[in-house]
């Protein structure tokens, strides 16, 4: 077996059910983790984190990610708990500041949002570490608490902490203390010399080294012998992407021009047959750019440019057939 770092990334393209039989899968053929997303309002990751726990023996669970401002931090260190429960040391916590328009529809203010970052990871840390935690900060204020377990494993849980940074100073933030960083996808390789130049300066700051710094990235990844099929497979989700989550346009380099024209037609929610009318606005050179998609072996050098440029561990979201593009990752990427 390959000693490249891969893991599979699932979001809702494919039933719970099924999700289960590809993290089986995933964890035969060599795969490190498989993340759960928690995007738009389609699917948590919780339920399915949990689902994948129960039927596999090895493989690593990850939130890929949720937001730090919808759980109360007590029930959020609880439910890492519960799911450590379930697969000991194999649960890994993503968790990521949120977007707008998404957040300020539901209500949610996201102001301040590194020092919101920061008091929750302290504080879950804390409580994951068993410890009786009090704590008056600007939005997590708890008085003498702890995570009661009576019944289970009175230890300290082994639960990574990641945060899916995408601008600058919440990369910097992300040096100075988290775990790791779940880099964006739909981004070209070259996004991230400027994301480990921050998590540098962060790590700095903290007297850390870089490497200390883990550095999973997610990465579309379309892969067909026919690379016109291919390249399609991605387009689809790029349209719906640039149009819904203005920072990952904004990372990928798409001009506003273009955003708007597909905004224009989407709409939101966006149906499939919005996004088949705005997807001639994407062009293949933009496709290859932020995605791996093409033949087997284009995906694969795709794959290597970003662990090039930094990336630890390519989180891969399958678009079209999930099963070939476990089994063509199964022996690593290395040339």
């Amino acid at each position: 077996m390959s000693q490249d770092r891969v893991a599979l990334y699932l979001q809702d393209a494919h039933n719970i059910r099924e999700g289960m039989k590809l993290a089986q899968y995933a964890e035969k053929n060599g795969f490190e983790a498989v993340w759960q997303a928690e995007s738009r309002l389609v699917r948590d990751a919780i339920v399915p984190m949990a689902a994948f726990a129960a039927v596999t023996e090895r493989i690593k669970i990850g939130s890929g990610v949720i937001n730090n401002w919808t759980r109360n931090i007590g029930l959020l260190a609880a439910t890492f708990l519960t799911l450590d429960d379930l697969a000991p040391d194999r649960i890994i916590c993503g968790i990521g500041a949120w977007w707008d328009p998404l957040a300020a529809n539901v209500g949610i203010q996201r102001r301040k949002p590194l020092l919101a970052m920061r008091e929750t990871i302290e504080v879950m840390r804390r409580l994951l570490a068993l410890e009786h935690v009090t704590f008056e900060g600007e939005f997590h204020q708890v008085q003498g608490i702890e995570l009661d377990v009576v019944h289970g494993r009175r230890e300290p849980r082994n639960v990574e902490m990641m945060i899916g940074a995408t601008g600058h100073k919440m990369m910097e933030l992300t040096g100075q203390i988290a775990d790791g960083a779940v880099l964006n996808y739909c981004v070209p390789p070259e996004y991230n010399d400027q994301a480990l130049a921050r998590l540098k300066a962060g790590a700095d700051q903290a007297g850390r080294a870089l490497d200390e710094i883990d550095r999973p990235q997610l990465v579309v990844c379309s892969v067909h012998e026919d690379q016109a099929q291919a390249l399609d497979g991605a387009r689809a989700l790029l349209t719906q992407y640039l149009a819904q989550q203005p920072h990952i346009a904004k990372a990928s380099g798409v001009s506003d021009d273009v955003v708007k024209k597909i905004q224009n037609i989407l709409g939101w929610p966006a149906t499939k047959e919005k996004i088949k009318e705005a997807m001639p606005l994407v062009p293949d050179d933009l496709v290859r750019r932020i995605t791996a998609s093409g033949t087997p072996d284009e995906v694969k050098a795709k794959v290597r440019e970003y662990v090039a440029r930094g990336c630890t561990c390519p989180i891969l979201y399958p678009l079209g057939d999930p099963y070939l593009m476990i089994e063509v990752f199964a022996d690593g990427y290395s040339e």
